[in-house]
């Protein structure tokens, strides 16, 4: 029961079975078109790694390669690495508050690793692209 109501679940019965769609390993043009995306005045998060940099890096074919292959085998695994998890987050006050002694005239921003972020990215836009191009989302 969700707030003392009674739920329906035989509405579940009604949505259609979709068919299991495989997950094939990443490709170069997946970072690549997802990399010349970020911006590279970017804040970097504790592994000090800006995206105008990591560019740099990866037009290295072979860095880029070790890069996909790391990723490949971490979804493969279903591990994700912990350096990939650690955050600095930055506190900002927010502008024209009467008073900043409360936690909401406060705005936190989180700095993520950019690799991790990146992998993110890229896991994000194509999981965007099944759900479109798959109908996982009813059109209303």
């Amino acid at each position: 029961m969700a707030s003392n109501r009674q739920v329906d679940t035989t509405i579940l019965d009604e949505i259609c079975d979709k068919p299991i769609i495989p997950w094939p390993e990443f490709s170069r043009e997946e970072f690549k078109i997802v990399l010349s995306s970020c911006n590279n005045s970017s804040t970097p998060g504790p592994d000090k790694l800006s995206w105008k940099y990591l560019k740099i890096i990866f037009e290295d074919k072979d860095c880029l390669d070790t890069f996909i292959w790391i990723t490949n085998t971490c979804i493969n695994l279903g591990y994700w690495p912990s350096h990939f998890k650690v955050s600095t987050t930055i506190v900002i006050p927010k502008l024209n508050k009467k008073s900043y002694d409360s936690p909401k005239s406060f705005r936190p921003i989180v700095l993520l690793n950019t690799m991790g972020k990146l992998i993110e990215k890229v896991i994000g836009k194509r999981l965007q692209f099944n759900i479109v191009a798959n109908n996982f989302i009813y059109p209303s």
